[in-house]
């Protein structure tokens, strides 16, 4: 498995996460967007209202690559913060089914290659986390 349990049942309680992708010629564009783990493929799907016709969408379809934070503050005081970030090879799809309501038939699919995490996993304290390539 790619995530940790900790980590899979930090991503099931959040809602929003951000998205950055790279245009073909460099210019970096980062959004908040919906997500669901797809847990047949392991991957990161990501979508929202009519996806296809986006920018995000068609960096990914241009360049393939993906990075993804999925983050929030748990406490002012003490300062205390945890989330996870993906990098990886993304794929712009059509036409598949919606994984969630609110999503069009396009979607954004991550495949993770590094996952890090911070703070997610209450058996390590402070802001310990996890790294991996996978």
């Amino acid at each position: 498995m790619t995530f940790t349990e900790a980590e899979l049942a930090y991503l099931s309680g959040q809602a929003l996460g951000r998205l950055t992708t790279s245009s073909p010629d460099g210019d970096l564009q980062n959004n908040p967007v919906s997500f669901h783990y797809n847990a047949e493929l392991g991957t990161i799907d990501i979508g929202g209202h009519a996806m296809g016709g986006t920018r995000k969408f068609r960096n990914v379809a241009a360049t393939g690559q993906a990075a993804f934070v999925v983050d929030d503050i748990v406490s002012f005081r003490p300062w205390q913060v945890r989330g996870i970030e993906i990098r990886g090879s993304a794929e712009a799809l059509s036409d598949v089914d919606p994984p969630m309501r609110g999503f069009s038939r396009e979607l954004i699919r991550i495949r993770p290659r590094r996952i890090i995490s911070w703070s997610v996993d209450p058996a390590q304290e402070g802001m310990r986390g996890r790294t991996v390539d996978v």
